[in-house]
């Protein structure tokens, strides 16, 4: 039996929830005064998503409340919700995540009582982790706080329950110790998404809806794929097909839209509730009250202590007007040009997500590049939103025009945010260090290649089998065929679908090479190309259906990283093989 190695982390994935865009949480009279989203910053932003020549648009909130006026409302839309040229509106689906651990600590009727600093092995039976101390001493606010000791191991994530992703922590891999460094988790949160069924019965989803969105009166919030794809305003994540970076980092290529990404149909207890539905909402909750009643809703102590810095994520200021940055419960503290501001961002495939306030300045902005954005009476009295469905630049895109609106409600001479983020981009690529070239006659592994293959399995990332692969070297279609006539049926399978699902694939025929599936997000093929001796160089490759059949088109396009995202060695022990 072979045996998997841990180190496949080849996609992060912080994954979220839906609502249905007719929400409209806030009552109030809208636009009442001066507008904050007037010419010159709509100039600004049509100017930036021009700028990264993007495919898609972005959906604008600003929310601010005054003394004379109350709150205030503006929203609008910026360019394409969809490949099909809808145009994107404020009624666009966004990001939206939830708040739950924070009500059960408060809630004095639970037995046993809970509080940030109760340890997990303490009332969490599943809980175990590689490192003893970790394992033993983590407490809630360390696994909020992302310092346990472990790296985001995302590859594990899907198509599991919720106690059995918990289990299967104990089989991973720390890379620092226990409260050495700040490393985001999304199984800490998979995690906290236990704690409702745990200490109460009730399924996380159900307990939210129940204890949350109700009472705020967020009646057409949903953790439902289903219920967000038949909704009429469901925006594509877009894509670039077949850009050339060398001619043009930002090009455009073919646009290609993502397939919807929640696999939540409607059943509760999904491990992708918790990663995607814990660490958003407590930035929009403000003092936890209802936006028209005043009724509390979530306990303004909460609020402020997941706010509230317990480990630096950000150990040096990238840019001047910025500075370090901790983290606490969910939620980023640092200045901006001398101001204060708290935020979160999120992202999943074709959507990007930011939200900031700047809570001394009584105003805030959220900035999120994604398909659901519901505000609710904020903690600050202003605040800021902007969502774009461009997967390559999303995040730049929501940076850009955030900052771009604090420029203006703070009265500060606006910067050009837009040529900065495009430079960081375009030297990031041309000076990215180019992978050593494999030698014309490397050692060869401790066994033959054949004997490589097979199926190897982890108790933690589960199965993967390695197919053997051949390219005709005098081919010019490159004709791929297995390497071995013994190889399995599912193998001959994945090498007969190789031409259609992973067109342009470019396998090298002078170099030993295996391809694998993997069901992970945002990954669903992997290959291991020979690199020398017991080395092999990793590559995640993401197969995505087209949906035209017709001769015009393909019916799969790929991205591929052309730079192996990982090495793996195998390592023999009697006759057992590992990788």
């Amino acid at each position: 039996m072979h045996l998997l190695f841990q180190a496949l982390i080849l996609q992060s994935i912080p994954l979220l929830c839906t609502a249905a865009s007719n929400q409209r949480p806030f009552l109030f009279d809208d636009l009442a005064g001066g507008r904050i989203l007037n010419a010159q910053v709509e100039a600004a932003i049509n100017s930036i998503l021009k700028d990264f020549n993007t495919p898609g648009g972005v959906g604008v909130a600003v929310v601010q409340k005054t003394p004379e006026s109350g709150w205030r409302v503006e929203t609008k839309g910026y360019g394409l919700a969809k490949v099909d040229g809808t145009r994107a509106t404020e009624d666009t689906l966004k990001l939206f995540d939830v708040l739950a651990t924070g009500l059960l600590i408060s809630n004095r009727t639970l037995s046993p009582r809970i509080s940030w600093d109760t340890k997990i092995a303490s009332f969490v039976p599943e809980w175990k982790l590689m490192d003893p101390t970790a394992s033993s001493e983590t407490t809630i606010q360390d696994a909020m706080s992302h310092r346990t000791g472990m790296p985001r191991h995302d590859f594990i994530l899907p198509s599991d329950t919720v106690p059995n992703i918990i289990r299967r922590l104990r089989y991973l891999k720390p890379s620092t110790g226990f409260r050495e460094l700040w490393q985001y988790n999304n199984h800490m949160y998979t995690l906290l998404s236990y704690f409702p069924p745990l200490l109460t019965g009730i399924p996380f989803e159900t307990y939210v809806n129940d204890f949350i969105l109700k009472p705020l009166g967020m009646n057409s919030t949903t953790y439902f794929s289903k219920t967000a794809d038949e909704s009429s305003h469901l925006a594509d994540g877009m894509g670039r097909d077949g850009v050339n970076q060398t001619e043009d980092v930002f090009g455009m290529g073919r646009v290609r839209a993502y397939p919807f990404w929640a696999p939540n149909e409607g059943k509760p207890g999904h491990v992708l509730s918790g990663a995607g539905g814990f660490d958003i909402e407590r930035e929009r909750y403000g003092e936890g009250r209802h936006p028209v009643d005043g009724e509390t809703v979530i306990p303004e102590d909460v609020i402020r202590r997941v706010a509230s810095g317990v480990t630096v994520a950000t150990p040096a200021a990238q840019f001047p007007e910025l500075s370090p940055i901790v983290y606490g419960g969910g939620q980023m503290r640092g200045t901006y040009r001398g101001f204060e501001f708290i935020e979160h961002g999120g992202s999943v495939l074709g959507f990007k997500s930011q939200i900031t306030r700047i809570p001394n300045q009584n105003f805030g902005v959220a900035g999120k590049l994604d398909w659901c954005l519901i505000f609710i009476a904020p903690l600050s009295n202003k605040k800021y939103s902007v969502l774009s469905n461009d997967e390559p630049f999303g995040t730049p895109i929501v940076e850009a025009i955030k900052f771009r609106i604090i420029d203006e409600v703070l009265n500060l001479e606006a910067i050009d945010w837009s040529a900065r983020f495009k430079s960081l981009i375009t030297a990031g690529l041309n000076g990215r260090p180019m992978p050593t070239p494999r030698s014309k006659n490397p050692p060869l592994p401790s066994l033959p290649f054949g004997a490589l293959a097979g199926i190897y399995r982890d108790p933690g990332y589960g199965r993967l089998e390695l197919c053997p692969v051949s390219v005709s070297p005098d081919s010019e279609k490159k004709r791929i065929t297995l390497a071995s006539a013994s190889a399995s049926r599912s193998c001959r399978e994945l090498i007969d679908e190789i031409p259609t699902r992973l067109p342009g694939t470019i396998v090298d025929p002078h170099i030993p090479t295996f391809i694998a599936r993997w069901k992970g997000y945002g990954v669903t093929h992997v290959s291991f190309s020979h690199f020398e001796h017991n080395l092999f160089n990793v590559t995640g490759i993401f197969s995505i259906p087209t949906g035209n059949s017709s001769k015009s088109d393909k019916p799969y396009w790929v991205q591929s990283d052309t730079h192996p995202n990982f090495v793996a060695e195998f390592f023999f022990k009697g006759k057992t093989i590992g990788g």
